[in-house]
């Protein structure tokens, strides 16, 4: 039997044990971006599970299959603080199994409160180390030393074949290959899953730019380390792909994986909340983002975008809109130089039109100075809007430094 005969053999077989757990997440048709790219474009819906993530798979699986090879074992250790930890923690409630979930300090509640309650008194939650690192290393210790079994969250056979199984799904729910599959990549758990049941011919894979392990890995011929990873996309903020995980992808060409900018992703995750109501986490949005870079290429074609996970916490959604907005111009932060003189304030807010809102005005007044400075933060209907409103500025003597996208400025004080 060849390698991707045994890998669909067995992907089937974890099928047919997932759904004594858990139901197939839906396929659905999604007329608005159907309409939007001209393209049958469609849904695989991961962020519809039972812990809204594509993670209840692997970790099941992967849970199984220890199982299978040692009957006694009953404790499973992990280190997450994520859709992992709560993919583990749903398994072991449901394979009766104990589980040790190691979670940093600065985990948001929520998502402690939510692993708790998908693994009821079958799992322990640790809080230890301020940075993940330092909690996978005392996860790690744990195991050794109680003998558990770590479950990776990606780099592990069993869990790649546990994601495999959404392959295996859009296939026989679409009834055949479609034109194009795009998935999103973190540590290339789900991608290189895929990748073993359904080939890599029509494959997409998408990445972050923050975080794109994938595409260093393909230009090194092997995984590297990232040396800066932009966390901002969680669910696939990894800084090294994993090897088992990359021996699926190596043989990807490189214009089959793209990366997406993040506040491009803040941008289509509130179009889709807005205009769909469908609630995505921003690596659950990466495989519909990337429409955006690809529409000559799918114009008439069969497309399934698979939306990995929608574990969005609420509190995220000022930051999400701040940067959506920015990305697409509606919103810009200057640093004003207005003279002090009685009357100059009045005079700046005359110039604004009626669509222009100010979102933030910190004004310093020095005695001694005969300037001030203004930091000041507009939204607009339109970004055309601002090219207008800089020219009158400049024509009635007020100067303007747009720091909006000026990283060291914002970064203190945006």
């Amino acid at each position: 039997m060849s390698d991707r005969s045994t890998y669909i053999a067995n992907s089937r077989s974890a099928v047919a044990s997932m759904r004594e757990l858990f139901d197939e997440t839906p396929l659905q048709r999604n007329d608005h971006l159907s309409a939007m790219y001209d393209a049958d474009v469609w849904l695989k819906r991961e962020d519809l599970t039972s812990v809204r993530s594509y993670k209840i798979r692997g970790a099941t699986n992967a849970m199984r299959r220890a199982l299978e090879r040692d009957p006694v074992q009953k404790m499973f250790v992990c280190a997450s603080a994520g859709n992992h930890a709560q993919g583990v923690a749903f398994a072991c409630r449901q394979l009766n199994v104990r589980g040790v979930i190691f979670m940093p300090v600065t985990t948001p509640q929520q998502k402690i409160n939510k692993t708790k309650i998908f693994g009821g008194s079958q799992i322990e939650v640790v809080l230890t180390g301020d940075y993940f690192d330092d909690t996978l290393a005392a996860a790690q210790s744990y195991c050794i030393d109680h003998k558990g079994h770590f479950l990776s969250p990606f780099d592990d056979p069993d869990v790649i074949e546990g994601q495999s199984t959404v392959g295996i799904e859009i296939l026989d729910q679409m009834g055949e290959m479609p034109d194009l599959i795009i998935l999103p990549v973190g540590g290339g758990g789900l991608s290189s899953g895929v990748t073993s049941v359904l080939g890599t011919e029509r494959l997409l894979c998408v990445e972050p730019v923050g975080a794109a392990s994938l595409t260093a890995a393909l230009a090194n011929g092997a995984e590297v380390t990232l040396e800066k990873v932009d966390n901002f996309v969680d669910g696939a903020a990894v800084a090294r792909m994993g090897a088992n995980t990359f021996e699926l992808l190596k043989h990807l060409n490189p214009d089959q994986v793209r990366t997406v900018q993040e506040d491009r992703i803040c941008s289509t995750l509130i179009e889709m909340l807005n205009v769909e109501g469908v609630v995505l986490e921003p690596a659950g949005a990466l495989a519909i983002d990337v429409l955006k870079d690809i529409q000559d290429e799918i114009k008439g074609k069969t497309v399934v975008c698979v939306t990995s996970g929608g574990n969005f916490d609420f509190e995220r959604l000022p930051d999400v809109k701040e940067r959506a907005q920015r990305f697409l111009g509606l919103k810009k932060y200057f640093l004003l130089r207005l003279p002090q003189r009685p009357g100059a304030l009045k005079d700046f807010l005359s110039m604004l039109g009626p669509d222009d809102d100010i979102a933030r005005f910190e004004y310093l007044k020095k005695s001694a100075r005969n300037f001030g400075t203004v930091l000041i933060g507009i939204e607009t209907t339109d970004a055309l809007n601002f090219d207008r409103l800089i020219v009158d500025l400049e024509g009635a003597g007020f100067k303007m430094q747009d720091i909006t996208n000026d990283a060291t400025i914002a970064e203190f004080v945006i």
